[in-house]
């Protein structure tokens, strides 16, 4: 019985197990960057005709309408798209440029409405993605020694770039297939595995964790845990260290908060914290200080590439942007303005117009499910997801890495499905640590 609950049973789910399963072939060939999206459009398409088109379906045996949260995910993301039309006439940056920019719009901002839209239509078990993701863990866990080893055996840092770069039209990072990179001034390997740079591995490593986590059979959950938690020690991405401290202890507060004791428990803490604010506050600050002097240079570069990008956008396009994205000056190595952040990137390239877009669904996702979440496992897992999301889109741009962390918005999605019941847990689930 367990082995049929993980087994797909319809061809969403078949294409979703086999493509999460097929991570590691599609790295070497340098077909991650293009098989996110065009999943994300077929499931899309799917869901679709499911709704309005299915042959040999009665109105009333279709699935119901997608709810209001995930409205405003389509809504917002198309907002995106008029968005960056109205900043490219602005700056009258021409047909070519437009099409390119749309382009991209479909490889990115869009997988953020249409894999949750997908998944609050179509019959997709989150389970399924939970023992997928597993089983990519196995094969992490097999191939992990030759990346750790690479460096120090002399095998070149990166195997080669893919062809099919041509496709993508991106930067050689989103299809080279890169074993290690040496950080600059210390000197040290660094991993980022499939991901195209090191931190962008360590957000996937924190989704896998989560994910993983919710796998019922405990030796596929050990593997897929153990497999998420070295990726982002390799990573050494701070960011996924503090995701990793931060998002567990609120998913295991938000499944307790119906427990007398809980709010027992915290009132004398609230109390504590409050006689000793003045103290926390400097230690808070103390730990931010260390944060950042962890990569200086990083840390410096960043807030640069914000204080640019925000008296840019103030001075020069405050409602709808520039339409593209610009490198900075020498000072902070020619990066692109806004990169680094999803906030200040939306303000430099789409105004205060593209923040409202992704800034009005990701806070109503959070508030629903948070509301779920009090008693449903499935629910808390998709918020702990929204939280990760929310925590990165201050260190990435999030439509960027969509077609990798696209598993996550299809667990938002299958939370956020009108009509989906309260998912009560039982006692023994109540128990766990993580669920």
């Amino acid at each position: 019985m367990a082995a049929s609950a993980n087994h797909p049973q319809n061809l969403a789910e078949r294409l979703i197990s086999l493509t999460i399963q097929s991570t590691w072939l599609l790295w070497l060939i340098g077909g991650l960057y293009i098989v996110g999206p065009v999943l994300g459009w077929v499931l899309a398409m799917l869901a679709v005709q499911e709704l309005y088109v299915a042959p040999g379906k009665a109105e009333a045996e279709r699935p119901p309408k997608p709810g209001w949260v995930i409205r405003l995910w389509l809504w917002g993301m198309l907002a995106m798209l008029v968005v960056l039309w109205i900043g490219h006439s602005n700056f009258e940056l021409g047909a070519a440029k437009t099409i390119k920019s749309s382009i991209g719009w479909a490889k990115g901002w869009a997988l953020l409405a249409l894999f949750p839209f997908a998944a609050s239509v179509l019959s997709i078990r989150p389970e399924i993605i939970y023992r997928a993701v597993c089983k990519l863990g196995m094969q992490t866990l097999i191939v992990l020694p030759v990346f750790v080893l690479a460096p120090f055996i002399g095998l070149p840092d990166t195997l080669w770039v893919s062809p099919l770069q041509i496709v993508g039209g991106s930067g050689p990072e989103y299809f080279a297939a890169i074993l290690y990179t040496i950080e600059p001034g210390a000197g040290t390997p660094r991993w980022q595995f499939f991901a195209p740079w090191s931190p962008a591995a360590g957000m996937i490593a924190v989704v896998f964790v989560l994910l993983s986590a919710q796998e019922k059979e405990i030796g596929w959950k050990s593997v897929g845990i153990i497999a998420g938690l070295a990726l982002a020690i390799l990573s050494q991405s701070r960011l996924a260290l503090v995701a990793l401290i931060v998002v567990f202890p609120v998913l295991f507060a938000l499944g307790r908060t119906r427990s007398p004791v809980v709010w027992m428990i915290a009132a004398p803490v609230v109390l504590l914290a409050g006689f000793f604010g003045p103290t926390l506050i400097e230690f808070a600050d103390q730990l931010m200080s260390d944060f950042r002097g962890a990569r200086a240079d990083s840390s410096r570069v960043r807030e640069a590439l914000g204080r640019i990008a925000v008296e840019r956008w103030s001075n020069e396009a405050p409602w709808f942007g520039h339409g593209v994205v610009e490198n900075g000056p020498h000072m902070v190595e020619y990066m692109p303005i806004g990169s680094h952040h999803s906030w200040y990137g939306l303000l430099f390239v789409k105004g205060l117009a593209g923040v409202m877009a992704l800034a009005v669904p990701l806070a109503a996702s959070a508030a629903m499910l948070a509301i779920k979440g009090t008693a449903g496992h499935l629910a808390r897992t998709a918020f702990g997801l929204v939280l990760v999301l929310v925590l990165y889109s201050f260190g990435e741009n999030l439509e960027i890495l969509s077609y990798l962390y696209w598993p996550a918005l299809i667990i938002i999605g299958t939370a956020l499905k009108s009509g989906t019941p309260g998912q009560s847990i039982s006692s023994e689930e109540a128990r766990s640590t993580v669920q």
